[in-house]
């Protein structure tokens, strides 16, 4: 009965023209508003899925690290347990060290990364190559793959290049400050390729043999900085998270994709959440619009309203139908809104509505990423603001006093 009243009241013409004219003013007002946040949240989860694609080439799964110390060495007994883990795929170990890369006059600081044979399957750098191949070689020939950036700074072309790059590193313990030099490890390495992923990694990481590493740097027979780990196609990575982190105990850290990089994507939500505190205001506005038109409404059936009552209608009933008035002017406008973004997004989707600026960027589009969790937030959002912004008015039409005449 109620929502009949207010579909009646919805759709009937008023006397008094500028209320129909206010009411779908409010019903625009929202539209805009939920269109307008769900184009913003979706653009921003395409940054966050662009950012996740690019960084996933290069962080693993699952990271793990040691809670206190640098250095970690697992009992081959721990890796078989992890191995044997239904969600692992493989299992490569890593040892990450600052060095200089140089040839002749060029030089470069790099983040040497060592890795075993396992690296091509737990990380996707492999298949981001632009020059030469992928390979690590061995202890007595290491050969290197380098980011482009790094590959520009010592002036080689890595699938061409026919001489071998000095690499140092410094010693583990070494104590005699009275000669850095002596300190430091010289290694030589045959660039065999490059890669380009984003100009973090392109411009500082070089990948080598483990061995090498271990050897220049004078380190223990199994010793690594961190355990890199894939995981089968569909498994949950929550889920081997926990598992692992249960197995190794509190000395290690087991990260996921996101807190290995978590000041980013902290950025990128923390950018998301404002967006979204201030687009809300437009529903605001359609708040404010819905409580004049509402009030101006119950002015005008205020004749019904003492009709209602005299028939036995009580507050309960008055107020519901105001209520629901303003429940059909928010969900029309919100369903309105939804439609527009989804119609919106794929149009930027397809065609490229609004270009991205410059020639820098490894898309020419903004990217959008429509979720329906983004759809969820924003339907409570405007539906919670519509009611508050009715009750008001509906309240005032409850108390209403009955006026009997002659």
């Amino acid at each position: 009965m109620r929502l009949r009243f207010a579909w009646r009241y919805l759709w009937a013409g008023q006397t008094t023209q500028a209320i129909h004219i206010i009411a779908w003013v409010s019903v625009s007002a929202i539209m805009v508003g939920t269109a307008s946040l769900i184009v913003i949240l979706s653009a921003f989860n395409g940054f966050e899925r662009l950012v996740h694609s690019l960084y996933g080439a290069y962080y693993a799964d699952l990271r793990i690290e040691p809670s206190a110390v640098r250095l970690a060495n697992l009992p081959p007994g721990l890796k078989d347990s992890i191995r044997r883990n239904p969600s692992v795929q493989d299992f490569c170990e890593v040892v990450e060290q600052k060095g200089m890369l140089r040839q002749g006059e060029y030089q470069v600081f790099v983040q040497v990364k060592g890795v075993d044979r396992a690296y091509p399957q737990v990380s996707g750098l492999p298949g981001k190559l632009v020059r030469g191949s992928y390979a690590t070689g061995d202890v007595e020939r290491p050969q290197a793959v380098l980011g482009v950036g790094v590959e520009n700074a010592v002036g080689v072309l890595s699938d061409r290049s026919l001489t071998t790059l000095s690499l140092y590193m410094p010693r583990a313990g070494a104590t005699d400050l009275s000669d850095p030099m002596a300190s430091l490890s010289q290694g030589e390495v045959m660039p065999v390729g490059s890669f380009a992923i984003q100009p973090e990694f392109d411009n500082k990481v070089l990948v080598t043999n483990l061995a090498f590493v271990r050897q220049q740097t004078q380190l223990g027979e199994g010793d690594c900085t961190a355990y890199e780990i894939s995981l089968r196609p569909g498994a949950d990575a929550v889920v081997a998270q926990k598992e692992i982190s249960r197995l190794l105990g509190a000395g290690f850290k087991v990260l996921d994709r996101y807190a290995q990089n978590e000041n980013l994507y902290a950025t990128i939500r923390l950018e998301k959440w404002a967006i979204y505190t201030i687009f809300s205001l437009i529903l605001l506005v359609a708040a404010f619009n819905m409580i004049g038109a509402l009030s101006m409404l119950v002015l005008e059936k205020r004749r019904d309203i003492q009709v209602l009552q005299a028939m036995g209608a009580g507050p309960g009933l008055i107020r519901g139908i105001f209520i629901s008035e303003g429940f059909l002017l928010t969900a029309i406008g919100m369903v309105a809104g939804m439609v527009v973004a989804v119609c919106l997004c794929w149009l930027q989707d397809q065609y490229g509505l609004v270009p991205l600026e410059g020639r820098s960027f490894l898309i020419d589009r903004y990217p959008v990423d429509l979720r329906y969790q983004d759809f969820l937030l924003v339907g409570g959002t405007a539906m919670t603001i519509g009611l508050l912004a009715c009750w008001f008015p509906a309240t005032g039409a409850a108390r209403q006093p009955l006026q009997l005449r002659n």
